[in-house]
């Protein structure tokens, strides 16, 4: 029985009973189902984050084909509103020669207007003053009824002629 005395042989036993009560307590089945549900757990984990990849992946894509989509109304828009500056610019410019044309024709209207007034001011002028002249020298020369009956027919035919 020296055997017993050694430290090794202790060491040993101990050894061997510390493996038989961890066995007896069933530490090995604990720990293989703790590292089982660990594993688990990290296995829950990794699949929540594919999922969670998976749908950021898929909202990236649906913002990035929103983004092309307001990009490209945007651009729609900005070209509209182009078209829509170069219609209105041209319907002004129509508009202002149309309204410079009108204007145009109204003076010129205008200016024919007074030279018909202007030609009819000197016409009614120039005959009041031959009528005037003639009146004067037909007084001077022809007296009494005959010069009455000479100046009224004068200025009758004067006034004809005229008009």
């Amino acid at each position: 029985m020296g055997f017993l005395a050694t430290p090794e042989f202790w060491v040993a036993a101990a050894f061997i009973g510390f493996v038989a009560l961890v066995i007896y307590m069933k530490a090995p089945g604990m720990v293989a189902r703790a590292l089982d549900e660990r594993a688990d757990a990290i296995r829950s984990e990794l699949e929540g984050a594919q999922r969670l990849r998976e749908e950021a992946q898929a909202m990236l894509a649906d913002y990035q084909r929103r983004q092309r989509d307001a990009e490209r109304e945007a651009t729609d828009i900005v070209t509209l509103a182009k078209e829509e500056a170069e219609s209105f610019a041209a319907e002004a410019r129509a508009k202002l020669e149309e309204s410079l044309a009108r204007r145009t024709k109204m003076a010129e209207e205008k200016i024919a207007q007074a030279e018909a007034q202007a030609m009819k001011d000197v016409r009614a002028a120039a005959a009041d003053a031959a009528i005037a002249a003639a009146t004067a020298l037909l007084a001077d020369e022809v007296k009494g009824d005959k010069a009455a009956g000479l100046i009224d027919d004068g200025i009758k035919q004067l006034k004809g002629k005229l008009n």
